[in-house]
């Protein structure tokens, strides 16, 4: 995107493909608990395409790379990638990327309209008050999943 600059936790990777080859992979039909496992679990699988899952509306939806903790205590991650979906409206509590003066933030939505803040989840940054209609921002897009890796990736630091 032309113009915008990049908050220092946020990497642009583009758009889903419209139109690509779906790639299936197994799926354990079995769901996997969490407390204590039941001895009678068959393990069937059937195949599931990961763009239909994670990707309802593949012309607005993109791709964001997480750089740095701001949104850990939310469960986002540096390194996680974030499935951005551009035609949902926000609401508050909505994990979202705006354009503010420039760039691209990823913050929490909360309050009501005309008075809107942009949460991080890091105590130390300041909330962004905004009030009325801000010309200075644009939400970008609502955050649909973030992916993270249990294992290191080359996008997570050592």
């Amino acid at each position: 995107m032309a113009g915008l600059e990049l908050e220092p936790g946020l990497e642009l990777l583009g758009p889903l493909l419209v139109g690509a080859e779906p790639r299936l992979v197994a799926l354990a039909l079995e769901a996997v608990p969490a407390g204590f496992p039941s001895p009678a679990a068959d393990y069937v699988e059937a195949s599931i395409d990961l763009n239909v899952e994670l990707v309802p509306r593949p012309s607005s939806t993109f791709f964001v790379r997480v750089q740095g903790d701001a949104m850990a205590a939310a469960g986002i991650r540096h390194g996680d990638l974030l499935v951005v979906d551009r035609s949902i409206a926000p609401r508050p509590g909505s994990t979202v990327v705006v354009v503010h003066g420039g760039q691209l933030l990823l913050r929490r939505l909360e309050g009501r309209s005309p008075r809107w803040r942009l949460v991080a989840e890091d105590p130390a940054i300041a909330p962004l008050m905004i009030s009325g209609e801000d010309p200075h921002l644009l939400v970008w897009g609502v955050v649909l999943h973030a992916i993270h890796h249990l294992q290191r990736s080359r996008h997570q630091n050592p």
